[in-house]
């Protein structure tokens, strides 16, 4: 799908392919989010395994993405949402979690925030919710 931001600029949103994860790593690299970008196989797996991938692009280029996991009835969870940083503020962001969302009308739409992205996400309208996080190491 292509659509034109208010600036004129095209983006293309469209189905993760093989070719991109090494772009979503270099997206991931920049965030910092080391679990994902220092774990090639795991991370690698995690796109194999998800059943909402998508990719932003502008003129060819990946400028971020989006990845999730859906029942296709109740819950679709965002597990990452990158944008790259020279094309943040433009809505690339909300449009494309709207896209995404628009597959799963249904559905209500479930992430986890970090202290720098709370704010951008109630900004979008997104209510706070209390989770808990443990990993298998951990017992």
């Amino acid at each position: 799908m292509e659509l034109a931001l208010n600036n004129g600029m095209k983006i293309h949103f469209r189905s993760y392919q093989d070719s991109d994860f090494i772009h979503i790593q270099a997206l991931n690299r920049n965030e910092g989010w080391t679990n994902l970008a220092d774990n090639d196989e795991g991370t690698k797996g995690a796109w194999e395994h998800s059943n909402v991938k998508m990719v932003v692009c502008v003129e060819n280029e990946v400028v971020g993405y989006v990845r999730g996991l859906t029942d296709q009835h109740v819950t679709l969870y965002i597990c990452e949402l990158a944008i790259k940083e020279a094309f943040r503020g433009m809505g690339i962001g909300r449009t494309l979690l709207r896209y995404v969302h628009g597959f799963y009308p249904d559905t209500r739409m479930e992430l986890l925030a970090s202290s720098r992205s709370r704010s951008y996400y109630e900004h979008l309208g997104f209510r706070a919710f209390y989770g808990y996080r443990k990993t298998f190491a951990e017992y």
